[in-house]
């Protein structure tokens, strides 16, 4: 046991990877085959990803952690661990996957070996995102998810696929090259180490903390997206295959406020505590800015694409808050949003099959043909508004009592987002689902068939689970945002990053 703790990070980042390079050997031909094994060999590893969930101690310091010589000349190590929050961000990437891949079985028809590559690829990236502990080795995970991104927008995407993947490279490289400017001048400012552990203990001046945190928040900011940086997000969405956009909604999105948790809040403090106020007003203004805008959609996808600047602006406020409960409810929902709005577009997706047809106005009565589609969709939709017992409820509660306690009116602002999500949502589900059966051919649409059931019920159920009985989620994420409090504020101890640093040495 003791050799696969050391080891399992390792298999869930290669798994993907070369179970990608044995299909390259089966015949492009064979597409529900290619299609299904990809499916399988991603539910394999989400088998394996549940070794971190019940083999991890919550001792808040990283665990599994693995550490490998790679570029001795610039002292860069393989080096990857988790903690509680990382923990469950690799967990939702394995649990998403599969059913995604098993989801495009009907809608991917064209270059189905290069999607299921790409889209392990992409898993494989991701995972590597949330585990890697050398600055370098994440910036190389960050740029490589990038790319099979960039095809499934660019080659499996609509008709404006191509505006669309050049507007989303250009945002994520302005982004990515002045991160990578300054995880290099860190390098040199930080004792020659791309060590995050040990960048936490390094103390760097005042001015290059608030240029580095630029370069850092700049980054995250595109991936959140905070406002006004979030352009690039409703088209990608939009010309993505539905695949993409539950990726890109789940787990893309989260990178950004991962990022802002794990390096550009802890290694940056002095800078951060002056420009948090900035970050509170973007973040609440994305917060009402988002719900005002999804509101006048016409579009499904666009619609919970702008939800999604509103949701992400409140994950970004409890995060800002500096508040143990307001920031375990923003990492909550980070969790809750790649649930909900992942089962949105899936969702949305399988409409799509049906009618080619996106358009908000050319619904109605659909509930009539489709009630076991509509009853799933509901039940999305309650997740995403916060209807309590779901797990939107839970995290939002804890985000709004949490900020409240240190930024009142932001927090009070904010608050409206959820008025407004209720509005904008149920409106959708009253002018598609309910009245007058409009839509051409609708009385002969085909209800939720047995694999599509199959797909969406794991959503529902952890809708439920994670609404009714938070603590196995909660209960790890402690530990880690202490460790962060803890490195804004040093001068009240000394014992938090320290004693991080030694335990990993230790092993």
């Amino acid at each position: 046991m003791e050799l696969i703790n050391n080891h399992i990070l390792t298999i869930l980042i290669a798994f993907p990877v070369v179970v990608s390079f044995v299909f390259l050997i089966i015949p492009r031909e064979e597409k529900k085959l290619l299609m299904y094994l990809a499916g399988l060999s991603a539910l394999v590893e989400f088998i394996f990803s549940l070794h971190l969930y019940f083999y991890f101690k919550n001792t808040g310091s990283f665990e599994f952690i693995e550490i490998k010589p790679w570029i001795l000349t610039w002292k860069i190590n393989y080096f990857v661990g988790v903690d509680g929050v990382s923990l469950f961000l690799v967990l939702l990437i394995t649990f998403l996957m599969p059913l995604v891949l098993w989801s495009a079985c009907s809608s991917i028809k064209v270059r189905v070996k290069e999607f299921v590559v790409s889209m392990l690829i992409l898993e494989s990236s991701m995972i590597g995102v949330f585990c890697a502990l050398d600055l370098f080795l994440f910036y190389v995970f960050w740029e490589v998810m990038l790319v099979p991104m960039y095809l499934l927008i660019g080659v499996w995407g609509g008709k404006n696929r191509i505006y669309a993947t050049i507007k989303f490279f250009l945002y994520t490289m302005a982004g990515s090259v002045l991160m990578l400017v300054a995880i290099l001048f860190l390098y040199y400012q930080g004792g020659n180490t791309f060590n995050l552990v040990e960048l936490y203990e390094h103390t760097l001046g005042f001015t290059a903390q608030l240029w580095l945190f630029l370069a850092f928040a700049l980054a995250f900011a595109i991936k959140v997206p905070l406002f006004p940086f979030h352009t690039w997000l409703p088209d990608a969405h939009v010309e993505a295959p539905t695949s993409g956009s539950v990726i890109l909604a789940g787990v893309l999105l989260k990178m950004g406020t991962y990022g802002f948790f794990r390096f550009a809040m802890p290694l940056f403090p002095e800078a951060f505590d002056l420009l948090k106020p900035y970050l509170v007003i973007l973040a609440v203004i994305g917060i009402v800015y988002g719900a005002l805008v999804a509101m006048v959609q016409t579009d499904m996808k666009k619609l919970i694409a702008y939800s999604s600047v509103s949701h992400l602006g409140l994950v970004m406020l409890g995060l800002f808050s500096l508040n143990p409960t307001g920031m375990q409810g923003a990492l909550y929902q980070m969790l809750n949003h790649g649930i909900s709005t992942g089962v949105l577009f899936l969702l949305v997706g399988v409409l799509y099959d049906r009618t080619h047809s996106r358009e908000i106005s050319l619904y109605g009565g659909i509930a009539k043909a489709m009630p076991i589609y509509a009853t799933f969709f509901l039940l999305a939709t309650m997740a995403s508004i916060g209807l309590p017992l779901t797990n939107g409820f839970v995290g939002e509660f804890l985000t709004l009592a949490g900020s409240f306690q240190t930024i009142q009116i932001p927090t009070i602002i904010g608050a409206t987002g959820i008025v407004l999500s209720a509005v904008y949502m149920l409106w959708l589900v009253e002018r598609v689902f309910f009245g007058k059966l409009k839509t051409p051919g609708g009385q002969t649409l085909l209800d939720i068939t047995r694999q599509e059931f199959l797909i969406l019920l794991p959503f529902i159920i952890l809708i439920f689970w994670m609404g009714i009985y938070p603590k196995p989620f909660l209960s790890k994420m402690n530990r880690p945002i202490e460790n962060l409090l803890i490195q804004l504020a040093p001068e009240q101890t000394e014992e938090g990053p320290v004693q991080i640093h030694e335990e990993i040495h230790m092993r």
